[in-house]
């Protein structure tokens, strides 16, 4: 059982993604929706390229985008320190 962490955000490991797509036979997107792999704080701009190229290895198929895993930015910026409650 491997226990890579791909998505840091939602703590998904590379077993996760990989039992996952073995047992539904998903698409990145349903990999997504079900791991929550993406749909953490960085929205997937970390772990995207990663579960994408997990997806490859495993089917033998270039990750599909007809319906695309949306990735945003957030709203505004926000400083660590005030994250880390240390206002200055």
């Amino acid at each position: 059982m491997d226990q890579t962490i791909i998505c840091r955000c939602e703590e998904v490991t590379l077993h996760d993604i990989e039992n996952t797509v073995n047992t539904y036979n998903c698409s990145a997107r349903e990999v997504k929706l079900r791991t929550r792999a993406g749909m953490g704080h960085c929205g997937g701009r970390t772990c995207r390229p990663a579960v994408d190229a997990v997806l490859e290895a495993v089917t033998g198929e270039k990750a599909g985008h007809d319906i695309p895993m949306k990735v945003q930015p957030p709203v505004r910026p926000v400083s660590l320190s005030i994250l880390g409650g240390q206002m200055k």
